[in-house]
């Protein structure tokens, strides 16, 4: 696409939708694809920013679950056994890697690999 025509394309995008735009982009670049609603059970790995993170306390096992949106979709990252992980909060760029599965219909992976990345843009 010539750099006129987009740049006329994306005149008509909402910021979220261009952010979102680079996300995918940024993904890409680092050998990701995106997650579809029939990604279930998989083996993935997927690039994306930190948009929240939370600990679940728990009497047994706590679990500090990160929300990681790569320009698709959300994905809930989470770490059983774990109340903090040094990098993991919102704004940080990550790649992760692990099973995917969908419990109670979100997309999600337990305890996965994960790089902490230099922010996309």
């Amino acid at each position: 696409m010539s750099t006129l025509l987009r740049r006329l394309v994306d005149l008509g995008r909402s910021d979220d939708d261009l952010a979102a735009g680079e996300l995918r982009e940024a993904a890409t670049a680092h050998g990701c694809a995106p997650i579809t609603d029939e990604t279930d059970r998989q083996s993935v790995t997927i690039a994306g920013t930190i948009t929240a993170v939370t600990l679940r306390p728990r009497a047994t096992v706590p679990a500090l679950v990160a929300e990681i949106f790569d320009g698709s979709t959300a994905v809930q990252l989470v770490w059983l056994g774990r109340r903090s992980i040094h990098g993991i909060e919102p704004g940080a760029y990550i790649k992760a890697t692990g099973m995917l599965c969908r419990p109670r219909g979100s997309a999600t992976i337990f305890n996965p690999a994960y790089e902490l990345l230099p922010h996309h843009g």
